[in-house]
């Protein structure tokens, strides 16, 4: 049996139903990715600051947002206040997973590299600011570098 030879004028048509697919897979896949960035911010009015500087936003950094009743959201899950102890043993462990997860301060390395950011909203009573300040320096988490967002002050 021979084999038959294609004329020069034979075109191959190319099916585009699979490509177009993948880009509509891919589009979908980075909304949600970038709606999943979000999920640590709370919607709250921040105290403004005169001398307040724009974010970096450090890679790994752990949020944690006070509402004004002094009520707590970690990764959109709300906790009562920090005087109930289902929500002290939720922060406490919330921060000392992810201190473990994270690098050690080499010049001291029961300190941990990563910091806190205190999203705190401008009605809330700083006793509550406090009271998380209190547990990131227990034993075992040794949170040192904590940082409180405030918005700009309009000039």
């Amino acid at each position: 049996m021979g084999r038959k030879k294609q004329s020069a004028g034979t075109e191959v048509a190319m099916d585009m139903t699979p490509m177009i697919d993948v880009v509509f897979l891919m589009i979908i896949f980075f909304m949600i990715v970038s709606d999943m960035s979000q999920q640590d911010l709370a919607e709250l009015v921040l105290p403004k600051a005169e001398m307040a500087q724009d974010d970096e936003t450090e890679e790994g950094r752990m949020i944690i947002n006070i509402v004004k009743d002094g009520s707590l959201e970690i990764k959109r899950v709300g906790y009562q206040s920090l005087d109930d102890p289902t929500a002290q043993t939720a922060v406490r462990g919330y921060l000392a997973n992810a201190v473990a997860l994270g690098e050690r301060d080499p010049d001291n390395p029961q300190f941990s590299a990563r910091s806190l950011l205190v999203r705190a909203d401008k009605e809330t009573k700083f006793k509550e600011v406090q009271k998380l300040m209190r547990i990131a320096a227990e034993p075992g988490i040794y949170i040192y570098k904590i940082d409180l967002a405030a918005a700009q002050n309009e000039q």
